[in-house]
């Protein structure tokens, strides 16, 4: 089983926007990202599950243009920046399908550190705005980094 971890892509700040919509390099950014995910890296998913903020919707849609799951995405309140983690390490247990989550910090690095080291405060990846990384849950239920695409390696 894979899991595919995606910070959402850049967004304005508050200042210039409340509801920090995504900004004119994020909408690049993310539309590189879901273009070279489809071409390339063949992603195979269900479902895009978000957190619900108008950044994080938003990637999410562009992703599930290109990808095209069949669920199409669905909003999930532990996603939140602040969210537990544990919520969707227990669900990942009973998970058989490949699964993508777009979300935020520090929740997305808390989740990677729980399922890497069973340690959700040893910091494991340097996520990017608008990234993509592919954890794979092996023998065990051991989870192992198998990827990390970012919009700055994409030509």
């Amino acid at each position: 089983m894979k899991l595919f971890l995606v910070q959402h892509a850049k967004a304005k700040n508050k200042n210039e926007d409340p509801t920090r919509p995504l900004s004119e390099k994020g909408w690049k950014d993310i539309k590189k990202i879901a273009k070279y995910a489809e071409e390339y890296l063949h992603i195979d998913i269900r479902q895009i599950f978000h957190s619900g903020k108008l950044r994080a919707e938003q990637t999410a849609e562009v992703l599930a243009k290109d990808l095209n799951p069949p669920e199409k995405v669905t909003i999930d309140k532990n996603l939140e920046p602040l969210g537990d983690p544990k919520a969707w390490k227990r669900q990942l247990i009973e998970t058989t399908e490949d699964v993508m989550l777009v979300g935020h910090l520090p929740h997305l690095s808390k989740l990677a550190s729980s399922l890497l080291f069973s340690n959700e405060d040893q910091k494991a990846i340097a996520f990017k705005m608008g990234g993509i990384v592919c954890l794979q849950r092996g023998q065990q239920h051991r989870w192992t980094i198998q990827w990390m695409i970012t919009p700055e390696i994409i030509s």
